[in-house]
């Protein structure tokens, strides 16, 4: 099967951070297509358009991806991962870091849900490999959203799920992990945790800003009669 892999990362600016540009370089060792989203007013509309240009065939796959990460796998066993688990029937989104249950607060990383073990995956914290901390959430499996830093799944997942921003959303650039990831829950596609190791740059600061709690308010607005979500 000829299957065409795509990474799409949006960045601020063409002059590529030292992290990004030693992702892309990565990327394009593996033969993947790297499509650079430069100064986007929003990440929905960056992902919607641009994957409306590369116009895939459904078994290709779409990356979605943040500029400030590294990918630690080998080149061959993330290809590996990525095309056996996206291809598998059923599949949503492939990610490193997600919970098998949501809770009302909409946060997938919700500590009160960590201490009783319903988080998943494996991600590296740092600036650096030799620097970094490793934060364990826990064993790889299915999982009801996943954070968005790493996200995978085959064209025809993405054109199942669509990637618009939903009118009932305010902020341009955040909860788009969970509304992406939770929209394929929803259609009983499932998500999952797999082990692709990457080292992520940021603790994810942008979380305290004003659209982001804006964001995920109305999401949870939106879905108040379906809390918890578990799989």
């Amino acid at each position: 099967m000829d299957i065409n892999i795509y990474a799409l990362i949006c960045t601020r600016s063409k002059d590529l951070s030292p992290t990004a540009q030693k992702l892309v370089s990565y990327l394009s060792r593996a033969n993947i297509k790297v499509k650079l989203i430069v100064g986007a007013k929003s990440i929905y509309s960056g992902y919607s358009r641009t994957v409306k240009k590369i116009n895939p065939n459904p078994n290709d796959i779409i990356i979605l991806c943040h500029d400030d990460i590294e990918i630690i796998s080998s080149p061959e066993s993330f290809k590996e991962v990525l095309i056996s688990e996206t291809l598998k029937q059923d599949t949503g989104f492939i990610g490193v870091a997600g919970t098998t249950k949501l809770s009302e607060s909409g946060v997938w990383w919700d500590q009160n849900l960590w201490k009783q073990q319903y988080h998943r995956g494996f991600v590296l914290h740092g600036k650096d490999i030799k620097t970094s901390a490793s934060t364990y959430y826990g064993v790889y499996e299915r999982v009801v959203v996943l954070d968005g830093l790493f996200l995978a799944a085959t064209a025809k997942t993405i054109e199942k799920v669509g990637l618009d921003k939903p009118s009932y959303f305010e902020g341009e650039w955040d909860f788009y992990d969970i509304h992406y990831t939770y929209s394929a829950h929803k259609q009983k596609l499932k998500n999952k945790t797999v082990p692709i190791f990457i080292l992520h740059n940021s603790l994810g600061e942008l979380a305290g800003r004003d659209s982001w709690h804006k964001n995920r308010l109305a999401f949870i607005n939106q879905n108040k009669t379906k809390f918890p979500i578990i799989c």
